[in-house]
């Protein structure tokens, strides 16, 4: 009730509630008092007196013994609960239960034990909780509750999501920066540059001269012509040389793996509308410490033939 501004809708609750159990009870009564009613001739009149059609006519036997008990029973369980628990406008019960602090007692127990098991953890370097399988199953269902949504459930991503197995990594895949970048997010932003590149040709020779830098199928006389505009306007973040630039998130173009789409066609509309793209902060939903199980399980996937050849 605390989401109502005026105590009024307490009341209100409280009438509806304790007119519903008064009404039970007053039906109830009423029951148990049915008399027996005689008919003309002496016998027991079972009907309600109503007749249909000539001869339908509605009986009205008294409820039996048993249901009746089972009425009471509820009635009596009804009053004790509101008496206990929340139910009766804004009165709180005399245990002063509610939902939200179940909730943060149930939370505070399950943290006490997840204490306990991430306390070995915390002198382990990122690397050996890689190879522990304890923390792999931890941070492999970690990661399919709160990362799975954008990166997939085999973390291999999507368009405009990164794959996490492939080790090609924007900002760096180290266990620290692994660490920074779940803790933090990241805003990665491709500005437009269309204005910078020149004319709509001018992009698409950029768009080639890109596309040559991975051994893409190209059109090698635009690429050649596009290969100073590149430089002029994009070098700045990619570099001359087309490699990225992990201190601010520019990806290597020379590897063939395209986050938001490959071909002349995704990369002239890259060039001309830009992109921003997000990866949310973790550090409100997730414990330092399962942060560091969630890295250890990412750069674990990533290094898989690494840790297997360590076996």
């Amino acid at each position: 009730m605390s989401d109502f501004i005026s105590s009024g809708w307490s009341w209100y609750v409280i009438a509806i509630v304790v007119f519903g159990l008064a009404y039970c009870v007053i039906v109830l009564v009423g029951a148990a008092r049915h008399k027996v009613v005689y008919d003309d001739q002496g016998g027991i009149d079972k009907t309600t007196g109503h007749v249909w059609d000539g001869d339908l006519r509605e009986l009205n036997n008294p409820l039996p013994r048993w249901w009746l008990y089972l009425f009471i029973i509820t009635l009596l369980f009804s009053a004790v609960y509101l008496a206990l628990y929340p139910g009766l406008g804004d009165y709180k019960g005399t245990l002063n239960w509610s939902s939200t602090g179940q909730l943060e007692a149930e939370m505070a127990k399950a943290k006490v034990e997840q204490d306990k098991i991430f306390a070995k953890f915390k002198t382990v370097s990122v690397e050996d909780l890689a190879k522990d399988p304890q923390a792999h199953a931890i941070g492999e269902r970690l990661f399919l509750n709160n990362c799975a949504a954008c990166h997939g459930s085999d973390a291999k991503g999507a368009k405009g999501f990164p794959n996490l197995t492939d080790n090609d990594w924007l900002y760096g895949g180290s266990p620290e920066k692994i660490i920074e970048t779940v803790t933090h997010g990241r805003q990665g932003q491709m500005p437009v540059m269309a204005a910078a590149v020149g004319n709509p040709e001018a992009v698409r020779q950029v768009a080639n001269y890109v596309l040559s830098l991975s051994g893409s199928g190209h059109k090698s006389i635009l690429a050649e012509l596009g290969k100073d505009k590149f430089k002029q306007a994009c070098g700045a973040c990619h570099g001359a040389d087309g490699k990225g630039n992990q201190a601010i998130g520019a990806p290597n173009l020379t590897d063939k793996i395209w986050l938001h789409g490959w071909g002349e066609e995704a990369i002239v509309s890259m060039v001309n509308k830009g992109k921003l793209n997000v990866m949310p902060a973790q550090e409100s939903r997730l414990s330092a410490d399962q942060i560091k199980i969630v890295a250890s399980y990412v750069w674990g996937i990533s290094h898989a033939a690494q840790l297997a050849q360590a076996k």
